[in-house]
């Protein structure tokens, strides 16, 4: 199996768990992985995950926006695309409209930095991106800024966009992500989530990206 053909198998895969953690339901949200310095293999848009192939998934360039072959890639596919030109650090993208992170997109809150793993492995805060409509380049264009020093954004009453140098830690970013906006939620109901200082949180996402997952890959 070549690295193009594993690609594919691992998108398909991680489309399953993401159904299966509840972070999409049937065909919404989409994910995508660079694969070199112009192309980008990205989920195919209305296929539902339980019955996607590997070879469904769309071969495209992002810089040139053009694809292969007659399945269209995600309608979203100018929010990867957009990612991949301006964030070099960046090889995965998963977009998804799970509940919590979609409940506190759409009252428009930054999540402050209140959990030590979301500190490390997001960023010192979630953003959220200035509202208009999905599937446009400006929708991009303000899901990269909010995205600006950070591995995950919320999208104004949308969702969310999750990141990461592979798609292993995108996923992880997903999860970590659900629990935040979560533990934000109900914090609301005891008064209000109490805050990691910024300095804190700023040291602590430097250590995970320069020390601790390098560590992390290196023990598996």
């Amino acid at each position: 199996m070549n690295l193009e053909e594993n690609i594919r198998k691992n998108i398909v895969e991680a489309g399953l768990k993401l159904i299966q953690k509840g972070l999409v339901t049937r065909s919404w949200g989409n994910i995508s992985v660079r694969i070199d310095e112009k192309n980008m293999l990205i989920t195919p848009s209305g296929r539902t995950y339980e019955s996607l192939k590997p070879e469904e998934i769309v071969l495209m360039d992002y810089r040139k926006l053009t694809f292969e072959g007659k399945i269209k890639p995600s309608s979203e596919y100018h929010l990867h695309a957009e990612i991949y030109k301006r964030r070099k650090d960046i090889h995965a993208v998963i977009h998804t409209h799970q509940m919590n992170a979609t409940t506190v997109a759409t009252a428009r809150r930054e999540v402050p930095p209140i959990i030590d793993d979301m500190v490390q492995i997001i960023g010192p805060s979630v953003r959220v991106s200035k509202y208009t409509l999905a599937g446009t380049q400006k929708f991009a264009r303000y899901a990269v800024k909010a995205l600006r020093g950070r591995q995950a954004a919320l999208l104004a009453n949308h969702g969310a966009v999750c990141t990461g140098r592979s798609l292993e830690e995108a996923f992880v970013v997903s999860e970590v992500l659900e629990k935040a906006c979560k533990a934000f939620i109900e914090a609301e109901f005891l008064g209000g989530a109490k805050s990691i200082s910024k300095f804190s949180a700023a040291l602590m996402h430097q250590v995970y990206l320069k020390k601790y997952s390098k560590l992390e890959e290196k023990n598996k």
